[in-house]
């Protein structure tokens, strides 16, 4: 086989229609070798002559997608300076676009003898591990367009794609658990009808299983463990895993796309599967160990860790930015991504050790004219010293709002003194995000995600419960911020039933409803529980799947008039925090109200006992535009809330807050499946019977009476 000299740039193999370019960086290697595989896992070794700028490349003509290869780097193997380089281990392409097979942790995968770690293993680790891809770049995207929905309008689903997929009995069977399915027409069905305009995926970046969770029979199921930055998760894949995994990926973008649904992926480049020095060698590792990671000060030979699972990438290093930032612009170029969130981005901010808004990696992605202009979702913390940055990420970046979700579920399950925060949360967490520039946006409100409690499970369940994890129910969180209602798990009790779904009702419109942008967990909307283990990320079976055998229906369809009763009204969604101050209609754009109808006072913020209010929510000064580019000016609406335990009578704002109101919804009513039932109007004196769900008119003076952890919804007419 020809091998000629090739280029230094683009990093990993490129495919050009008449040969592949192959290129690797390596600072500390001595040599490269290029491994080609056949088809029945014969090797070809090609010594890689050309190096530019610690980059070593070629040029192998007739070579094309489908070829199986790897790399062996020749270079020192001194753990007491930081370098491990180990020619008898195939490594990966850190650049590679598709991946074939698993690596099986046999003990040729490490560099180390298991029984003396001071020793070498030199077997040769190509039959255990996987193989690096050349993939087609071509696709047709038809007419594929980008969503495009700006930040105030979004609502955001974050989905697995297996989970979601993997029992629904509308998809072929030979296809569940794949990115086909997630594209499938009854998958995209279910998102248009709840009204989400976003799924956000945890990662599908290639992934592998951790050595405990293998030994155990278990497997890496929520994926944070990556190896690939620009590969698709192959068991995803229901065609192939030579290239067909990446066809499929785009073919599932392109048809989301065509719902305007955006693509937001779950991405993990805080640290590798590699793990700490007792770790397999599979590639980054060998490649150069001290230019990809970040290295304990007082031991070169381990790793400092601020991520929970042995290394962190060494975000100083010029050429893991390169990584990074190539790897994000080729899912939004060439996977036609709509935005990313970032796995314990606190750790991406430490150019050295402390958490830095001015670290180089924001300067590159504020600069980048392609990264910059998707959404930036950050989970603003990691388990290093000072990690929590709730509040303190940049200009164009969003953040999971951390704070919203304890303050959230405190107040329903009736904590003390949380009222003040309540209303911080709800108007959009001014306090975290107005000083430097951002908006309400800016907070990605969310009550529960992959990690933890379903909805289900945290008004059902006080305890965790993760015996099955294999960790004597250590793992996980222990204080959830749940409350199961008085009787721990599943219950008989209709008036617990009834409680429960109340609870989850308020929960979802408390967080449809507030300030910011909405993120609704897989699942929740049809009611899936996981029994009370709240980190089923190694429970890859219907524990954490959804089940679709027996959805609540009803639960489903008060989800999706959340939703857009939020897309339909801007009051909602404002794109600039509220000020308190008086708008044109002599109103401020917010009130905070007592039950009976008074300003809320010092003493009523302060007070620890004080568990119900009323928010009123200026429409009049909100506009947005027409069909045909006119000004439209939205509705004015009341929100009545209860968190306690018994009824509240409140006293609807007359004049000049409104001349009269109409009901939108009840949490507190069950009958209804549109949320919303029979009540009783009090004018004055006269008592009268309101019959009709839909709409419930009052005048004059208004008791409304709330049943306890309840809330309910008016327009002003």
């Amino acid at each position: 086989m020809e091998v000629w000299p090739g280029t230094p740039y683009p990093l990993g193999a490129t495919y050009d229609g008449a040969g592949t370019n192959f290129a690797l960086f390596s600072e500390v290697a001595e040599g490269v070798e290029l491994c080609l595989f056949d088809d029945d896992g014969a090797e070809r070794r090609f010594a890689l002559t050309e190096r530019h700028a610690h980059v070593w490349h070629a040029y192998l003509p007739r070579v094309g997608p489908g070829q199986r290869y790897g790399y062996r780097v020749h270079g020192p193997y001194a753990p007491e300076l930081g370098h491990r380089c180990d020619p008898s281990k195939l490594l990966i392409d850190p650049y590679a676009k598709a991946l074939e097979g698993a690596m099986d942790w046999a003990p040729a995968c490490f560099s180390y003898d298991f029984d003396d770690p001071t020793k070498r293993n030199t077997e040769d680790s190509a039959p255990h591990t996987m193989k690096s891809v050349v993939v087609n770049p071509f696709f047709d995207w038809q007419e594929d367009r980008a969503p495009h929905t700006p930040y105030h309008e979004t609502v955001i689903y974050e989905a697995h794609v297996k989970g979601m997929t993997m029992s629904h009995p509308g998809i072929p069977e030979e296809i569940r658990g794949s990115y086909a399915a997630m594209g499938h027409p009854v998958m995209i069905e279910h998102l248009t009808r709840l009204g989400v305009t976003a799924v956000e995926l945890m990662p599908v970046h290639q992934f592998i299983n951790d050595s405990n969770l293998h030994a155990q029979g278990l497997s890496n199921y929520w994926g944070y463990n990556t190896i690939g930055f620009f590969a698709p998760h192959n068991d995803y894949s229901s065609t192939g895993q030579t290239g067909e995994q990446v066809l499929e990926f785009k073919a599932m973008v392109r048809e989301l796309h065509r719902a305007d649904i955006e693509v937001i992926l779950d991405v993990v480049y805080n640290h590798t599967a590699e793990g700490n020095q007792f770790g397999p060698t599979l590639g980054f590792r060998s490649i150069d160990n001290a230019a990809y990671y970040r290295l304990a000060d007082d031991d070169l030979s381990s790793y400092y860790d601020t991520t929970g699972t042995g290394n962190t990438l060494l975000m100083r290093n010029p050429h893991v930015l390169q990584l990074i930032m190539d790897s994000l612009r080729y899912w939004v170029t060439e996977m036609r991504v709509d935005g990313f969130r970032f796995d314990l981005a606190a750790s991406l901010a430490r150019q050295f050790h402390e958490v830095d808004r001015l670290s180089a990696f924001f300067d590159l992605v504020h600069q980048d004219p392609v990264v910059s202009q998707v959404k930036l979702i950050a989970e603003p913390w990691d388990l290093g010293p000072g990690g929590y940055q709730v509040g303190n990420f940049p200009p164009r970046w969003t953040e999971w709002n951390g704070k919203y979700r304890d303050t959230i579920r405190d107040f329903w399950r009736g904590e003390p003194s949380t009222l003040q925060e309540f209303a911080a949360r709800l108007s959009g967490s001014s306090d975290l995000y107005q000083h430097n520039g951002r908006a309400p946006y800016a907070s990605i409100n969310f009550v529960t995600a992959h990690d933890g409690f379903t909805l289900r499970d945290l008004v059902s369940y006080n305890d965790k419960h993760n015996q099955a994890n294999g960790e004597d129910n250590k793992d996980g969180e222990s204080h959830n911020r749940s409350w199961n209602g008085g009787v721990e798990g599943p219950t008989d009790d209709p008036e617990m039933i009834a409680l429960r779904q109340r609870q989850q009702r308020n929960l979802l419109t408390t967080m449809m409803l507030s300030q910011g942008v909405p993120m609704l967990l897989h699942g929740d909307e049809i009611g899936r529980s996981q029994a009370g283990n709240n980190n089923v990320y190694c429970q890859d079976n219907e524990l954490s799947w959804m089940d679709w055998s027996t959805p609540d229906t009803e639960l489903c369809d008060f989800t999706s008039r959340l939703i857009a009763l939020r897309t339909a009204h801007p009051t909602f969604r404002r794109r600039r925090f509220f000020t308190g101050e008086v708008e044109a209609n002599g109103l401020p754009d917010i009130a905070w109200l007592r039950p009976d109808g008074q300003p809320m006072s010092s003493d009523d913020w302060h007070s620890s006992s004080v568990r119900a209010l009323a928010v009123f929510l200026n429409g009049d000064a909100i506009t947005e535009p027409g069909p045909r580019g006119e000004e439209i000016q939205d509705e004015t609406f009341l929100l009545l809330l209860n968190s306690g335990p018994d009824p509240v009578d409140f006293t609807l704002p007359a004049s000049p807050f409104a001349k009269s109101w109409i009901a939108v919804l009840d949490t507190g009513q069950h009958a209804a499946s549109k949320g919303v039932a029979a009540a009783v109007a009090v004018t004055g004196e006269a008592a009268t019977a309101v019959t009709d769900p839909e709409l419930l008119e009052v005048r004059g003076l208004t008791i409304r009476t709330l049943i306890g952890r309840s809330m309910a919804v008016y327009r002003r007419r």
